[in-house]
């Protein structure tokens, strides 16, 4: 199968073994979909399963197992620890291979409309799906639970549901379906029965906090285990490995006097996510994908589908007579060429304490070349919305959104890296002097230039709040840079 996504539906319901089996009946029965994993928790009152198959049947298991969710859970009698607003709780979709987040937007769409007209469930878009810029979070439509999301339907006309009824339904609730990257679900369990404690941990480690970059928590009790727990979404592993995390909330444990337990994984989690934990607690400094005995055999037996794009192919896909990959993507790969720079000098001056970290933000640069040309092609799109459109001034905010905020990551990053690289320089060897001198150079262009779209994009934003936002994070990078050019 050429074409490939994956499916995580949520569903409020984690101690009738029937209703999980029905949930995973309605999605093996689907042809082109096959069921990967399903997990159940009691005191979560959550299951969560995990499909994937082509676009057209990736959506009807998706409505199929909505319908069982609507018909046999109500909410009204359901108590659980996890956040909901829904029966079905959230069905996010996910680019696996030959499809684009751009295609999950529309699959969240065409299943969001279907669930909205027969199921008569209200539906709220959410992350790349969302139509306004309040509704990106999904823990923004989460806010107040139930309740809070009902006063908001009554009382706020920005809380129209993207698809279906005023109200709430019933005894189902509401839904809320999006488009997201990969996600890993994980969770730190603590030996204390003081669940405050677990929320007080879930504080210092969310990003939202001033916590972990892309990590998202929440502390909760298991009473079935005697135990409270810090409950977690990674939403980006190639920012914060899941061993970042795990010693964040042991050592914020260790300052309450609370001992680990142990952690867990909810669903499954991306091959890479788990070779990069490895090498990072064994400190493996050369260690490399292509060293897991299965990639070997997989790329060996079975082939790679798509051989990984060169740098002429890059090359030659800039100077194209397109818009895109352009000077975004380009931004990001001059600075991971730099972190990469930084890397090697780290390695070779001994500095292995400072490998890790570069190799991350090379990594994550590298990771938003891609990035760049995607938000780019989404914004282009809305554009070409028809003027009479009424969600078209909503989709052009929201994209422009995207595409200020990733070049604005790519500044930061590249400016991180740049002093980095000035630390290492300073009492380099004479032989690397010169590699991480280069690298300084080019991860302070890359900054620029990523500043260059980022003030282009916010001119034309209307979101003030936004802007005020970014301005504040821009003359914050400007004078970053200004202090590094005067170092280089």
């Amino acid at each position: 199968m050429d074409r490939l996504v994956e499916c995580v539906p949520n569903f409020s319901e984690g101690q009738d073994r029937e209703t999980l089996q029905a949930l995973i009946d309605a999605v093996a029965s689907t042809a082109g979909v096959a069921l990967l994993d399903h997990s159940m928790d009691a005191d979560h009152h959550r299951s969560v399963l995990t499909f994937c198959g082509s676009p057209d049947a990736i959506v009807e298991a998706a409505f199929r197992a909505v319908r069982i969710a609507t018909e046999l859970i109500d909410l009204r009698r359901h108590v659980g620890v996890h956040p909901r607003i829904g029966a079905t709780d959230v069905v996010p979709f996910v680019p696996i291979r030959g499809t684009t987040m751009q295609d999950c937007v529309q699959l969240a769409k065409q299943l969001g409309e279907r669930v909205g007209r027969e199921l008569g469930v209200p539906v709220f878009l959410y992350e790349h799906a969302a139509g306004r810029a309040d509704h990106v979070p999904l823990e923004a439509v989460r806010r107040g639970g139930l309740d809070g999301l009902a006063f908001r339907m009554e009382s706020d006309p920005g809380w129209i549901p993207d698809f279906g009824p005023l109200r709430l339904h019933q005894s189902a609730g509401a839904i809320a379906i999006g488009a997201r990257p990969p996600l890993i679900a994980y969770n730190v369990n603590l030996r204390s029965t003081e669940v405050d404690q677990a929320r007080s941990i879930a504080r210092a480690v969310r990003h939202s906090n001033g916590g972990l970059p892309s990590v998202k928590a929440i502390g909760v009790e298991l009473s079935s285990r005697g135990m409270v727990q810090v409950a977690m979404n990674l939403t980006d592993y190639l920012v914060t490995p899941i061993p970042t995390v795990f010693q964040m909330v042991k050592a914020e444990a260790t300052k309450r006097g609370i001992e680990v337990a142990g952690s867990e994984l909810v669903g499954l989690v991306p091959q890479a996510a788990l070779s990069q934990a490895a090498a990072a607690s064994l400190q493996l400094d050369r260690f490399d994908s292509s060293q897991v005995l299965e990639t070997k055999i997989a790329d060996a037996m079975l082939g790679k589908k798509e051989p990984a794009p060169t740098l002429s192919d890059f090359l030659a896909a800039v100077a194209d007579a397109k818009p895109t990959p352009a000077g975004g993507s380009v931004a990001a790969f001059v600075g991971a060429l730099a972190a990469g720079l930084g890397v090697m000098g780290a390695r070779l001056g001994g500095q292995s304490d400072r490998v890790q970290r570069l190799h991350e933000l090379s990594q994550q640069l590298y990771r938003l070349v891609q990035a760049d040309t995607e938000v780019y092609r989404e914004l282009m799109d809305a554009y070409k919305m028809p003027k009479q459109h009424p969600d078209r001034l909503h989709a052009i905010s929201i994209a422009l959104q995207r595409a200020t905020k990733v070049p604005l990551e790519i500044t930061e990053l590249s400016c991180e890296v740049a002093q980095l690289l000035h630390t290492l320089r300073d009492g380099a060897k004479s032989t690397i002097h010169s590699d991480l001198t280069v690298g300084l150079t080019i991860a302070i262009a890359a900054a620029q230039a990523g500043l260059v779209t980022v003030r282009t994009n916010t001119n034309t934003q209307h979101n003030q709040q936004l802007v005020e936002t970014i301005r504040l994070r821009i003359a914050k990078a400007t004078e970053s840079l200004e202090e590094l050019k005067m170092m280089c």
